[in-house]
């Protein structure tokens, strides 16, 4: 990959406004680099697959929404640079091998595999009549390119089911404060951003009185990209300390917390940034609401509960070193380190899920949501 410096401490908007962390054209693909936010905006060129998974597995590109899209546009750029000889069987072998390259890249985000499954399943279903292989080649890229779109409509959804859902269940406020965890915002997705969406949704409609945001240690994805993007929308906003959840709800501040998600098992249990299972049991404790915003891709009906969710592991020297583990060591030599990158939180904690399809609120049982029921009739 190669960088591109755009010289400033903004980065690109879209015409709406919206920050812009994938920006795609046929054939080019640049990747804003978030470990570099905010001081620095730096635009990375990914040529191919093997770029696309670098970038993933540094977290040069992060939030489960925007995975799955970079992951599928980097293998797009590549196949449409390619210069292929072969028929349109080798055209279908070699992009669901790359796909299943793609995979392994970040495996606790459902969005990813759901993405790469769908592309897959199209990829055979054209071969099945293509003579040539451009015609697999080109019906790939337009799919990912479908993506892309269709994420910002979603998110869009998302933020106002959200909006129109607390305003219902809070309509004693005038206004609320609302805190969240991580960033689900523009630069986790294609645009808007899923938790991030309905503070935006909230913030037009003149519901929103403030948004808190943590720090979200290790790797500072809070005090670096949403508090960047709260700043850049004027927003009014305060960043606190992870640590500070509780003592801040405690002193009455937060009417609601809404974070994302990377995957959501059929019951509901959530896997998220390491973190949120302490926010929400801080919530829990505090009889603050807890929702959960993320797309139906989001949603793995094939695992009952989260006990099935495998938690990647980050490296050691997020901790050990400041500055997510770019910065100097700030930890004794020799100390062990234990650093997964998500905790799980129990359905029985969230307070409802909302999706593009709607809020689902109806739960099976105490412990767990009906969430193929609502699938089933949100089609």
């Amino acid at each position: 990959m190669s960088a591109e410096a755009n010289g400033s401490s903004a980065a690109a908007t879209t015409a709406g406004g919206s920050l812009q962390s994938i920006c795609y054209e046929r054939g080019s693909l640049r990747l804003l680099d978030q470990r570099k936010l905010p001081l620095e905006t730096v635009y990375l060129d990914v040529k191919d697959s093997t770029d696309g998974w670098t970038a993933i597995r540094d977290m040069v590109v992060r939030g489960a929404p925007a995975i799955a899209i970079a992951a599928a546009l980097s293998l797009a750029v590549e196949v449409w640079n390619l210069d292929f000889n072969g028929t349109s069987e080798d055209a279908s072998s070699l992009l669901i091998k790359k796909l299943e390259y793609l995979v392994s890249s970040r495996p606790t985000a459902v969005n990813l595999s759901d993405a790469v499954e769908k592309l897959r399943s199209l990829v055979l279903k054209t071969v099945e009549t293509a003579t040539e292989a451009k015609t697999v080649f080109q019906a790939y890229i337009d799919a990912a390119e479908t993506m892309l779109i269709d994420d910002v409509a979603s998110n869009k959804a998302i933020g106002f089911h959200g909006a129109k859902h607390l305003r219902s269940n809070l309509d004693s406020l005038e206004k609320i404060s609302v805190l969240t965890h991580c960033n689900t915002g523009s630069l986790a997705t294609a645009g808007y951003g899923t938790a991030l969406g309905v503070i935006r949704a909230l913030r037009s409609e003149g519901f929103l009185e403030k948004a808190f945001c943590t720090e979200t240690r290790p790797f500072n994805q809070g005090s670096r990209l949403t508090a960047f993007e709260l700043v850049h929308d004027r927003i009014p906003a305060t960043l606190i300390a992870d640590s500070a959840v509780a003592a801040l709800m405690k002193a009455g501040c937060v009417n609601a917390v809404i974070v994302g998600a990377d995957r959501i098992a059929a019951n509901g249990d959530t896997a998220n940034k390491i973190g949120t299972y302490n926010v929400a049991l801080s919530a829990f404790h505090h009889g603050i609401q807890f929702y959960v915003a993320a797309p139906i891709t989001s949603i793995d009906l094939s695992i009952s509960s989260g006990e099935q969710i495998v938690i990647e592991e980050r490296s050691a020297k997020e901790l050990l070193h400041s500055d997510g583990g770019r910065g100097k060591q700030v930890a004794a030599s020799g100390i062990s380190v234990w650093n997964p990158a998500f905790d799980v939180t129990p359905a029985r904690l969230i307070t409802a899920i909302i999706t593009e399809k709607g809020v689902i609120i109806k739960k099976a049982s105490d412990e767990a949501f009906d969430i193929k029921g609502f699938i089933e009739n949100a089609k």
